[in-house]
């Protein structure tokens, strides 16, 4: 089974990371994507960029808006895919994101098949 892990944060609590905590995070979150790489269960992961829009269907068409909203306070940060046996399996791999530490969060998405 195929499944999206949307990785959620917290910019004040990101931006409350001293430089130190911020390179061993991303050190744990590389070495967390290597050992899921090297299992054959990670298929892709990456960042995004903080320049979100929405298309909407308004009255007179599409409309595209910025996002996510100001009110927000936790924005998806980045994503993997993962192809595991079963959703336990799913969720042993969110429930060991390093970020969880930091308030993160893993939202689990399973994924259509292509079949």
């Amino acid at each position: 089974m195929r499944y999206l892990m949307l990785i959620y944060g917290n910019e004040a609590q990101w931006n409350s990371l001293t430089p130190d905590q911020l390179a061993a995070l991303i050190d744990e979150v590389d070495a967390f994507n290597a050992a899921l790489d090297e299992s054959g269960e990670l298929l892709g992961a990456d960042g995004l960029v903080p320049r979100a829009r929405a298309v909407r269907m308004g009255q007179d068409g599409p409309v595209v808006t910025d996002g996510p909203y100001l009110e927000v306070k936790e924005f998806v940060g980045s994503y993997f895919v993962v192809d595991v046996d079963d959703d336990a399996r799913a969720v042993e791999i969110a429930r060991s994101y390093p970020g969880l530490r930091y308030g993160g969060n893993v939202e689990l998405w399973p994924l259509l098949s292509r079949r």
